[in-house]
């Protein structure tokens, strides 16, 4: 029986019950990864060497050569930590997991669709086919999420979602880069590039207007001081070397999947090689590089698709629990798209 004590039951959030394995901080609105260390170890990189830059070799530069160096390093410096934090915090483009209503439906509709089962019956792989541009694209099912991906979607077995234009997971933003978060981890990357061949630069301009002018090697012996500045400067010029190749070569190969709108994902995978065939190609290129640069860099950006920040309400049902996917088979339907993913 109840009374006027009894207590409400506390509403929770959809971040709160979310089934993936991500971790939310600021009441859902942050969206990360399980694992961070390797994100924590991106921050402490960029913070450390940028630092150690601004607080000894700017001085210099800037009284010897031009105050525009630090301003410079320190636009490059924000823009890097922005598209950094905006990447790794963001909703990559999760899709939601069916509730079992819209499962069961599913599983229905596909034991309809195959007709009964006999004797060795052997069930077809789960998958649909869809036309895009002309090009026949596979749909597959997840037995996770217990729906048919659309289309470039894949699931991402770290963080146990299905992304939309699922590219890859980055382990250095400590989240899947997928359609929501790819201009900001491509533009991270890119100004990372240009931040590490800055620093490197002017690291090394400054040890040479240093040894013209008192000699390196006479300064290291001079006090403590000048050895403790020149152990940050040697440490700065290793960290951008061992660094360049890698962040330069990465942007590299993302300019050219940007600019023939490819992802990662499917390069690997070679889903648009001619090898394949003679009548494959990519149904999503815009036909040249521009057009396909500025729809991934200046495209409206689509909306969170799983809603982190509202409420469970009582009766709503939960996303259907992950099987091993030994259920009745589905047959290959086939269904016209026409916009481009």
């Amino acid at each position: 029986m109840d009374t006027p004590h009894t207590k409400k039951k506390k509403i929770k959030r959809k971040w709160q019950v979310f089934p993936g394995r991500n971790k939310f901080y600021c009441n859902g609105r942050i969206m990360i990864a399980k694992q961070t260390g390797v994100f924590y170890l991106t921050m402490v990189l960029i913070l450390v060497t940028s630092g150690l830059f601004f607080a000894f070799d700017c001085p210099f530069l800037a009284s010897n050569l031009t105050p525009a160096i630090p301003a410079i390093g320190g636009v490059l410096f924000v823009f890097v930590m922005g598209m950094l934090l905006r990447a790794s915090f963001s909703d990559p483009g999760v899709l939601p997991r069916a509730t079992p209503e819209e499962a069961a439906d599913i599983e229905r509709q596909i034991d309809a669709t195959n007709g009964p089962s006999g004797p060795g019956y052997r069930p077809p792989p789960r998958t649909r086919e869809v036309l895009i541009n002309g090009q026949t694209v596979k749909l597959k099912y997840c037995f996770t999420c217990k729906i048919f991906r659309p289309p470039r979607a894949s699931h991402c077995s770290l963080c146990d979602n299905c992304v939309e234009r699922f590219d890859h997971h980055c382990p250095w933003v400590g989240n899947c880069v997928g359609r929501r978060n790819y201009r900001f981890f491509y533009l991270f990357i890119l100004s990372l590039s240009f931040l590490t061949i800055f620093i490197f630069a002017f690291v090394i301009t400054h040890v040479i207007l240093r040894s013209n002018r008192t000699g390196f090697l006479s300064a290291l012996k001079d006090s403590p001081i000048s050895v403790f500045l020149d152990g940050c400067t040697v440490l700065e010029v290793v960290v951008c070397f061992f660094s360049i190749w890698s962040i330069v070569g990465l942007s590299g190969f993302h300019t050219y999947l940007m600019s023939s709108n490819q992802t990662t994902n499917e390069d690997i995978k070679g889903s648009w090689s001619s090898k394949r065939g003679k009548g494959n190609y990519n149904p999503y290129s815009y036909g040249n590089f521009i057009t396909n640069c500025c729809a991934a860099l200046c495209g409206p950006l689509p909306p969170s698709l799983i809603d982190r920040r509202g409420f469970v309400q009582p009766d709503t049902p939960q996303p259907a629990a992950q099987t091993n996917g030994t259920g009745a088979c589905p047959s290959n339907q086939s269904v016209v798209l026409d916009p481009l993913a």
